[in-house]
């Protein structure tokens, strides 16, 4: 079962980001959302998209999405489980990204 979803989204201006997060938490197994702007185009906004809950369904995030005229960039984090595990420092994480 997934708890937490971070996914980098591609939207069009409307419908508005308060349309979309309310549409999202009111999906099955969804307990929270949060959506924050990175950028704004003439045409479209890019969004990191927070979902977390008890059971989240993947594919109904996605078809909601959708629905909105919306595209899934990438999925950058899943936490599944029983329960969420915190990403971790490691001298690796500093030296990877020079």
């Amino acid at each position: 079962m997934i708890r937490r979803l971070v996914l980098d989204v591609l939207k069009p201006h409307k419908p508005s980001v308060v349309e979309v997060s309310e549409a999202l938490s009111h999906l099955e197994g969804v307990e929270g959302v949060n959506i924050i702007i990175n950028e704004i185009d003439q045409q479209v906004e890019n969004a990191k998209v927070i979902i977390a809950g008890i059971s989240i369904d993947f594919a109904q995030i996605q078809e909601k999405l959708e629905e909105f005229g919306a595209t899934i960039h990438s999925i950058d984090e899943v936490a599944a489980g029983k329960r969420i595990v915190e990403e971790v420092k490691t001298p690796q994480d500093s030296s990877a990204r020079m």
